[in-house]
């Protein structure tokens, strides 16, 4: 995989080789005020990876989370179902996507799967319905 290209879910284990896309596209994050480098990684339901990676900016509100990168990126190139996102940073405790990103991955894709994970281990696979129980979206428009 180069930068943060998409590639097709392979070998025996998708889910592993999902978190492996992670942890590859968390090396690319733009953390120069942080260090805090994250990396996440959508299954789209054709079996495709899209990767993204946090970029921040000297003027913090335009920081983009990677969970938001991956999205907009799969959605910029036409991916309109989803299946599962890792997320991966380095840290012992899980590290759940902030109430933005879990906005925009309902809003994008329902009630995915979450996996969470460091550089070595998973730490936690969650609905994003329990990370965000009761939601805004079109329903109540």
């Amino acid at each position: 995989m180069a930068g943060c290209d998409d590639e097709d879910v392979g070998g025996p284990d998708p889910v592993a080789e999902l978190v492996r896309a992670a942890r590859r596209a968390r090396e690319h994050a733009q953390a120069v005020y942080s260090g805090f480098k994250v990396g996440a990684a959508l299954e789209t339901a054709d079996g495709r990876i899209v990767t993204g990676c946090n970029i921040e900016n000297a003027s913090y509100g335009l920081t983009m989370c990677a969970e938001r990168v991956a999205m907009f990126k799969a959605l910029s190139e036409g991916h309109r179902a989803f299946i599962r996102i890792a997320i991966v940073a380095d840290t012992d405790q899980p590290t759940p996507p902030c109430g933005a990103c879990r906005q925009i991955l309902w809003e994008f894709g329902g009630n995915l799967e979450v996996r969470l994970a460091n550089l070595t281990e998973d730490k936690g696979t969650y609905r994003l319905d329990a990370l965000l129980p009761l939601p805004f979206d079109r329903r109540l428009l």
